[in-house]
């Protein structure tokens, strides 16, 4: 099978688990929502997020440098030397974390960050193993345990909740995911043996590559960590669990469609390095689609979130709401912050990438720090709104000498089209007030969609046409012998 084949393979492996991860997950959220409190949530949001913040330190980058082709990445003793470091770095993360403990998290809860300490540091053990998969580009086996973990940690998590069993309901996710991880990368079929091994040049190799890498995505673990510590660490865990339940849910569309476009788009804008023509009509295309898509997802959700709560999660997460519609931000622009950062990446400036998030971090503390005290999880939802809108703008700015493109006609359109169809739905709400709730859901739903679908067509239909052909004709060149 050739390179290519292999490429196209792995990524219908890669996109179809990721869509199928996020679908099952969605539906666990949804279980143990109206099976656990929001504290116990918010127990276990600070105790992961304490751990994820320094997640990237035990691996330290020496993955990507284990994947890069140079010769001391080659070979058995580059393997050897891998995973004889990833250990070492393991067992100084898993001390320094434990060491800090005490001074973050109350005695009868230290538990849960422990358990959840020694799962994650279990399943870095099996980074080499999926290093090696990555390199041949193999990920059928990656995709199949990736699954396969979705699925039995779910069942496990439910039926767990369903007896009472609480927080370890949550816990028992990273332990079987850590068990699994282990049995189907070394036990069944091993991918690689593991050994301990030594070799200074390769070492060296590791740890240089690897410091270069690790500093970003340290930043980037910050910005999606930093707004869950600060709210349990400063207004406790049941707000904490509001807050943590309303970014899961308003993220789940950008799991469920965004995030497997991205990661192959990224592969796109990498081919097309050295030809800013093309590259630039990716990117606009990619980043349209993108928006236009999301607004009228975040749209529909910001409008549905009452019926949301009420029939599907249950009125114990009322509080949720404000911080919901907040939350829908990221289903808006977080796509099109990873798209825009892909550029970077793909014309060798990741050091632009990095430089933005650190902007990012700058303001998000500060927006945490004024509209936290005051406004609870509602000015936390703000701080991380302000701090996502200001990051793309920077990468707007920062793309254009690689990439044209026009905000007014990325945004413009879709942006009335959302305009319209909030206050269409609206208006028919205060006409017909006293509307059971599923009445209220359908003219919610149909006033919207139609509105936003209509003014949409009218503004691009030349736009939207010319892309259906396009697809049509790619999909019938791909099937026609």
């Amino acid at each position: 099978m050739t390179l290519a084949q292999r490429s196209v393979r792995s990524a219908g492996y890669t996109i179809a688990s990721s869509g199928f991860q996020a679908l099952i997950q969605f539906v666990r959220s949804i279980v143990l929502a109206r099976l656990l409190l929001p504290a116990q949530f918010g127990v276990y949001a600070y105790a992961a997020s304490l751990v994820m913040l320094t997640h990237a330190l035990p691996g330290f980058g020496m993955g990507a440098a284990l994947v890069h082709r140079a010769r001391q990445s080659e070979g058995e003793t580059a393997r050897r030397v891998h995973f004889t470091l990833t250990v070492l770095f393991n067992l100084l993360w898993v001390a320094g974390v434990g060491a800090l403990a005490p001074w973050f998290i109350p005695p009868q809860n230290r538990w849960v960050l422990w358990t959840i300490l020694l799962s994650r540091a279990a399943q870095h053990l099996t980074g080499t193993a999926r290093v090696t998969l990555t390199r041949k580009v193999a990920f059928r086996r990656v995709a199949l345990l990736d699954g396969s973990r979705a699925l039995l940690t779910t069942l496990t998590a439910i039926f767990l909740a369903w007896r009472g069993a609480g927080l370890w309901s949550l816990v028992s996710t990273d332990i079987l995911a850590a068990l699994i991880s282990l049995a189907g990368f070394y036990l069944i079929r091993p991918v690689w043996r593991p050994r301990f091994g030594w070799e200074r040049e390769t070492a060296a190799y590791l740890l240089d590559f690897g410091k270069r890498t690790t500093g970003g995505i340290i930043i980037l673990q910050m910005l999606d960590r930093v707004d869950d510590l600060w709210t349990g660490r400063f207004l406790g865990d049941a707000p904490l669990g509001f807050y943590s339940r309303a970014y899961t849910f308003a993220t789940y569309p950008r799991k469920l469609f965004a995030s497997p476009i991205n990661q192959v788009v990224s592969g796109t804008y990498a081919a097309l390095k050295g030809k800013p023509k093309r590259l630039s009509q990716a990117f606009f295309r990619v980043n349209a689609f993108l928006i236009r898509s999301g607004f009228f997802l975040a749209g529909l959700l910001f409008l549905l979130v009452p019926e949301f709560i009420h029939f599907v999660i249950g009125d114990k997460w009322l509080p949720m709401m404000t911080p919901f519609r907040l939350m829908l931000v990221y289903t808006l622009l977080d796509p099109i912050k990873v798209s825009t950062g892909n550029i970077f990446i793909a014309v060798g400036r990741p050091e632009i990438l990095t430089r933005a998030r650190l902007w990012q971090l700058g303001v998000m503390l500060l927006g945490l720090f004024t509209l936290g005290p005051r406004w609870g999880i509602e000015g936390v939802a703000l701080a991380v709104d302000i701090m996502l809108a200001f990051g793309i703008g920077i990468l707007f700015w920062e793309a254009r000498p690689y990439v044209r493109f026009s905000v007014r006609a990325l945004f413009g359109a879709p942006l009335l089209a959302l305009g319209s169809g909030l206050l269409l739905a609206w208006g028919l709400l205060v006409q017909l007030v006293g509307l059971s709730p599923w009445w209220s859901l359908a003219v919610k739903m149909s006033a919207f969609s139609g509105s936003y679908a209509i003014l949409l067509g009218l503004l691009e239909g030349r736009h939207i046409r010319y892309w259906w052909h396009e697809g049509k004709r790619f999909l019938l060149k791909k099937t026609t012998p």
